[in-house]
């Protein structure tokens, strides 16, 4: 099957795009952008593999769903393009930034800038229907996300998985903790950002594990 996928991870993921769920996931997908509004746009259904090749990979952050509102998914997890407000847990991420590393909150919530600097943003899920969170789930999606996650975690090694909310926690569960850095917490979403996520130094800590395998840290 021809996937337009940054050509490293065509390689990686080849499996996955032979298998019967992935066939079945696509004609999903290209039903429903066939049929009504799906975010993000199609060209972008795969951009964090396409700015972050397999071999760039430095952390790993995992979401749950692309955003449903007009004009605000990218295809990047947590992101917005430039001019879209940017949402309440992503205000939340750059609050912490702050307080954590001193750098002041951006002017917009674009976060192509840390993919280009190997920073995986991945959704489980990776379209939605406009309007309707959790639309494309439990139809393919989780199970070729879940197969990246693996492969990253078997075959790279010294990564930071960051791991926000249980949702994020579950799917990272058979990472092992002695190849690479797991760092977990409650989600930075208004409802849990109070209860851990605030005051977690997540980005502190990633990069203290980066330069003490001796890799570039973050400028997040």
């Amino acid at each position: 099957m021809d996937v337009r996928i940054d050509e490293s991870w065509k390689r990686e993921l080849a499996e996955e795009f032979e298998k019967r769920y992935f066939e079945e996931l696509t004609t999903f997908v290209r039903g429903e952008y066939a049929t009504t509004t799906v975010y993000p746009p199609a060209r972008l259904i795969f951009n964090a593999f396409d700015h972050c090749p397999f071999d760039k990979v430095k952390v790993v952050i995992i979401g749950q769903d692309p955003y449903h509102g007009a004009g605000q998914a990218n295809g990047l997890c947590f992101s917005v393009n430039k001019g879209i407000k940017m949402p309440p847990s992503l205000v939340n991420i750059f609050k912490e930034i702050a307080a954590d590393t001193g750098r002041p909150m951006p002017t917009d919530g674009d976060l192509t800038r840390w993919s280009e600097q190997g920073v995986l943003l991945l959704n489980a899920t990776l379209t939605v229907r406009a309007g309707n969170a959790g639309s494309h789930q439990r139809r393919g999606w989780e199970e070729f996300t879940d197969a990246a996650i693996r492969i990253l975690a078997e075959k790279r090694s010294n990564l930071v998985f960051i791991l926000w909310g249980s949702y994020a926690q579950r799917k990272g569960a058979f990472i092992d903790r002695n190849r690479h850095l797991v760092l977990s917490s409650p989600h930075p979403s208004p409802l849990s950002a109070h209860a851990g996520f605030f005051g977690n130094h997540h980005f502190t800590l990633t990069n203290d594990y980066l330069v003490k395998h001796g890799k570039k840290p973050i400028e997040w």
